[in-house]
């Protein structure tokens, strides 16, 4: 348990720092930034909730890996798919792609992985 919250924590954390530094003076709007702080800080929560072992809180837990997958997934195809449209900001285009495909397949472990976990304390 403790290595997925951290890995959540990581995961987070290295899609917020890696989306500010992205978008860092490229004149990007920023909803497209506020997307991939919303994601990362409920991931942030989650993980940190998490402490406390409770379905309650793995539900947001495995919701939280759900919300990362899915804005990752548009995002990643959208580049693989059409690389000259797209936005890379501070980015090389290519780099980025791998690393969101990076991103993509460790969201979809996690999540994986938070739904899966055994036993829980009942809450609800």
């Amino acid at each position: 348990m403790i290595h997925l919250r951290r890995l959540a924590t990581i995961s987070a954390l290295a899609l917020m720092i890696g989306e500010l530094w992205r978008s860092w003076g490229v004149g990007r709007h920023p909803l497209f930034i506020l997307d991939d702080m919303l994601a990362g800080g409920f991931m942030l929560a989650a993980a940190w909730a998490m402490r406390a072992d409770t379905k309650r809180n793995r539900a947001a837990f495995a919701a939280s890996w759900g919300v990362a997958a899915g804005m990752l997934y548009g995002s990643f195809f959208g580049k693989l798919v059409n690389p000259a449209g797209a936005q890379a900001g501070n980015w090389d285009v290519g780099v980025l792609t791998a690393l969101l495909g990076v991103a993509l397949a460790v969201s979809l472990i996690g999540l994986w992985f938070s739904i899966t976990l055994p036993g829980a304390k009942d809450d609800l």
